[in-house]
């Protein structure tokens, strides 16, 4: 699992309260600090072989980052990741950030055992498909 904070956000709390609850949910966590871009989650996510990417943004460029990291990975061939976006989206972009292909959005409020549960359900059924 990668936990990723594109952009410019400079608030990391949030990011790290879950990449804890996945490691104590007994998941493997690689987090990859504040101020990513687009291509450096992407390549982590590739070199890690990572079977869920987890993308934590509070800056408002959600409709902009997140198709761009999930094009940096289909254009590698990696197809088989679970992405959940979490933070402060607003409604009406959760639907379009589906469509593109996130599988879940979790917004303020959101408990870490539903995140855990969520990814973990995730990913056993890309493994099983």
């Amino acid at each position: 699992m990668v936990v990723a904070k594109p952009g410019l956000d400079g608030h990391d709390r949030g990011a790290k309260i879950i990449a804890r609850a996945l490691r104590d949910a007994g998941m493997e966590v690689i987090y990859t600090g504040l101020h990513q871009t687009p291509e450096q989650i992407a390549e982590t996510v590739i070199q890690e072989d990572a079977d869920a990417i987890g993308i934590s943004i509070l800056s408002g460029a959600h409709m902009t980052l997140v198709p761009r990291i999930l094009e940096l990975l289909r254009e590698q061939g990696v197809d088989d990741v679970l992405v959940t976006v979490g933070g402060t989206i607003p409604n009406r972009d959760i639907e379009e950030l589906k469509a593109a292909g996130v599988a879940e959005v979790f917004t303020p409020g959101a408990s870490t055992e539903e995140i855990v549960g969520f990814i973990r359900d995730g990913v056993e059924s890309n493994r099983q498909a």
